[in-house]
């Protein structure tokens, strides 16, 4: 990249967000338009979504609302068709570890790992981002690393989304 290079991040993610179903606010589905398509000079997005999917369909603390591994992989073949057709890349982030969240389950992470092995070996994305091992527990990698951690299992803190920064390689993104 030359020094003239310029670049622009927008984040449209939000807490609690799901691609399926609305969460804290309509689901990415629904958004893409607003959230993408309606900004103008896009060239890339980086899609994580599903945990939210995933954790409220397998809690054991409140009413299930159930997912399956195709359908998380459907709405993500969506919103990659969807962006290919107005020209902007889509690269794909594994899914960060969950284990010992609030709403964590043993058929809810099989269902966390069969998406990111998608995401990783599917070829549907043009590039892929290891948000996983990033922020793993070296010890347990189904855990999220205590230090990149804010105490609920799940979300990172600024050393944790640090690493996570760290794990994107800038060549993805062309001039």
């Amino acid at each position: 990249m030359s020094a003239k290079s310029k670049w622009a991040v927008v984040n449209a993610g939000i807490g609690g967000n799901r691609l399926l179903r609305y969460g804290t606010g309509v689901s990415a589905l629904a958004r893409l338009d607003r959230d993408v398509f309606s900004v103008p000079g896009v060239k890339t997005v980086i899609l994580l979504e599903g945990i939210n999917d995933i954790g409220r369909g397998f809690t054991t603390l409140e009413p299930q609302e159930p997912v399956t591994l195709e359908a998380l992989i459907a709405a993500d073949k969506q919103i990659i068709e969807r962006c290919h057709e107005r020209g902007i890349k889509v690269i794909g982030a594994l899914l960060t570890p969950y284990q010992g969240a609030g709403y964590a389950a043993p058929a809810g992470e099989q269902v966390r790992t069969g998406l990111n092995n998608w995401i990783r070996t599917g070829g549907a994305f043009d590039g892929v981002i290891d948000f996983a091992t990033a922020t793993a527990d070296p010890a347990n990698p189904l855990a999220f690393r205590a230090d990149y951690n804010i105490r609920d299992k799940l979300h990172p803190n600024d050393a944790g989304y640090q690493a996570m920064a760290n794990a994107i390689d800038i060549g993805m993104f062309g001039k």
